[in-house]
């Protein structure tokens, strides 16, 4: 049990949502104070490294750069992330719904342990995780940027389409 806790953080996701214009993600000054409320959330399309159907929102700071960043991803019921691992350390919160989460090399759900609404969890860098949404799931991510994820099994990692 213990460790799915851990585990939990660190399924999400890599370099994320870079472009918003969420005012709360260029603070003018490291002492300016950040609220973002629901309504206010900027959520857009979560990046292509993450399986398709994933939206994200950059509360605070820049994932993509060596700064403190909170950010939220919106998944829908039955939305897998394949095993991966981060190069540094993961911290996730379950804001709502179930988030199914496992640790390994393979995806095997016979190793998931549901994590309910108010659940935080930390995974440590470098450790191998895969995990499930039950219903629709916000989960909430912060750290140290840049965020970045990489797929145990690279046939895992989404195509992106070439514009041409």
């Amino acid at each position: 049990m213990k460790g799915a806790l851990i585990l939990t953080a660190g399924l999400v996701l890599p370099t994320v949502v870079m472009g918003q214009d969420n005012p709360s993600t260029h603070p003018a000054h490291a002492a300016t104070a950040v609220v973002v409320t629901p309504e206010a959330t900027a959520w857009g399309p979560a990046p292509a490294l993450l399986p398709a159907g994933a939206k994200l929102a950059v509360l605070e700071g820049d994932p993509t750069k060596p700064v403190p960043f909170t950010m939220r991803l919106s998944i829908p019921d039955g939305y897998r992330f394949p095993p991966h691992f981060h190069p540094a350390d993961e911290h996730v919160t379950v804001i709502s719904g179930k988030f199914e989460v496992g640790m390994g090399e393979t995806f095997d759900e016979s190793n998931l342990t549901t994590l309910p609404a108010g659940t935080f969890g930390f995974i440590p860098a470098g450790m191998r995780h895969f995990a499930r949404a039950k219903g629709a799931t916000v989960l909430q991510l912060h750290g140290t940027g840049p965020w970045k994820l990489t797929y145990v099994n690279p046939a895992d990692q989404p195509k992106t389409v070439s514009k041409r």
